[in-house]
């Protein structure tokens, strides 16, 4: 069992690398976000006093995106508030909403509107495939990540605008600083 883990931490490792190599992310804020990710998933997985089985944690350089849906406000009240304890965790997006569950056929739709949006993100050559991170809720779109510029953005929402089943788009993207002149 402990093999097991180690493997599978090593694979996540050189899954990372790739990643960051692929984009414009660091290895050291890539590899971050895993341990900080495992660190939450973690912390849900032990507390039984609510049920998260219908929660996606997204995080991408300290930002963490939660969506789904809570059937409480207190279990939502209790999720955000172990989020921001998790290390790493600089800030904290609330998009869960308080429903039931998603349906099976509903999840099953968001599984192939978020693989449709990912291929044309990577298929497009103005868009840096990597530095974008998605969420699908209930035909729902959130992006999370850093666009070099605003003519990526907009092909970004755009690409997942286009595709058949999207309800709407919530963009949490923020902008690449540019390099300051002179330095």
């Amino acid at each position: 069992m402990l093999i097991a883990a180690a493997r599978a931490l090593v694979l996540l490792a050189a899954a990372a690398s790739l990643a960051a190599c692929a984009s414009s992310r660091t290895l050291s804020g890539t590899v971050s976000d895993l341990g900080t990710s495992a660190e939450l998933k973690s912390v849900l997985f032990t507390d039984r006093s609510h049920d998260y089985s219908d929660v996606d944690l997204t995080l991408y350089d300290g930002r963490l995106m939660l969506t789904g849906t809570m059937r409480t406000e207190a279990g939502r009240k209790k999720l955000v508030e172990d989020a921001w304890k998790a290390k790493g965790v600089r800030q904290v997006i609330d998009e869960i909403i308080i429903a039931d569950k998603t349906s099976f056929g509903q999840g099953l739709e968001d599984t192939r509107i978020d693989q449709t949006i990912r291929a044309k993100l990577i298929a497009s050559d103005d868009v840096t495939s990597a530095n974008y991170k998605m969420s699908v809720s209930r035909g729902v779109v959130y992006l999370l990540g850093v666009a070099r510029d605003e003519k990526e953005l907009n092909e970004a929402l755009n690409a997942a605008r286009s595709v058949s089943g999207v309800k709407t788009v919530v963009s949490h993207v923020v902008y690449q600083t540019p390099p300051v002149s002179g330095q």
